[in-house]
């Protein structure tokens, strides 16, 4: 196969669900269509939130959330659209000159949109914690929920600029892993489904919290949806 015919066949994303719909939260979900990343044409689309945006005070504030969902994240819908049109049309054309760089801008924007659709499906307005295999897989592999805690906290605020901390599963080895990702993109580790991801760019708390990053990612623990986590859990499971 050659590069041009792999790349068009790279590009029939289809409509992608990250979520189960047993139980109520799930199909609630389903139903608003909030971890919908493409229509039925591929076309990326911006899911409506599944709240309003004063839902998550005090710990994220509704302008902060109007703002990132709206803008940046809109934002990076808009702009994987763009990029996508971009690759078609240097496809058309036969002109492989500029294929690299919409390709990066496409892994770019796309990250953001993935990640930033499970970002807010992660969080709720009241506290919870890991029950369940959830519970049962954190504590085999970080020790206790404590630990655990500890070490996504430190990782997320130790990203170095813009980026994530996730706690994913890797299937490869059926465990829970703790991913530290920059910008939206890199260090990325393959194969692993990400459960829960923790926004640590600035626009996601400068607002409320200046410069400091520690007290945001702090206070995501006190609405974190460890349910949705656990969903997101069993389906990496199932479809292992």
């Amino acid at each position: 196969m050659d590069r041009k015919t792999f790349l068009k066949g790279s590009l029939s994303l289809g409509a992608l669900t990250i979520l189960p719909t047993n139980s109520m939260f799930g199909q609630s979900l389903n139903e608003l269509k909030t971890d919908k990343l493409t229509d039925e044409n591929g076309n990326f689309v911006l899911a409506p939130l599944p709240y309003k945006f004063d839902f998550l005070e005090p710990y994220m504030d509704a302008e902060t959330v109007n703002l990132h969902y709206t803008f940046h994240h809109g934002g990076a819908v808009k702009g994987a659209n763009k990029d996508m049109e971009m690759i078609k049309k240097a496809l058309a054309d036969s002109n492989m000159e500029t294929v690299d760089f919409w390709t990066k801008k496409l892994s770019y924007h796309f990250s953001s949109h993935a990640l930033h659709s499970i970002f807010w499906t992660n969080l709720s307005n009241k506290k919870t914690d890991p029950k369940g295999e959830l519970l049962k897989r954190i504590e085999k592999n970080f020790g206790s929920y404590d630990k655990l805690k500890g070490y996504i906290a430190a990782t997320s605020k130790n990203v170095d600029g813009n980026g994530w901390g996730i706690l994913a599963y890797q299937p490869h080895s059926d465990s829970l892993s703790i991913i530290q990702c920059e910008n939206h993109e890199k260090l990325v580790q393959w194969g692993a489904v990400p459960l829960l991801v923790i926004d640590v760019w600035e626009h996601a708390y400068y607002l409320k919290y200046k410069n400091k990053r520690a007290d945001f990612v702090d206070a995501l623990f006190n609405i974190i949806n460890w349910e949705n986590v656990e969903q997101r859990l069993e389906l990496a499971i199932k479809l292992k």
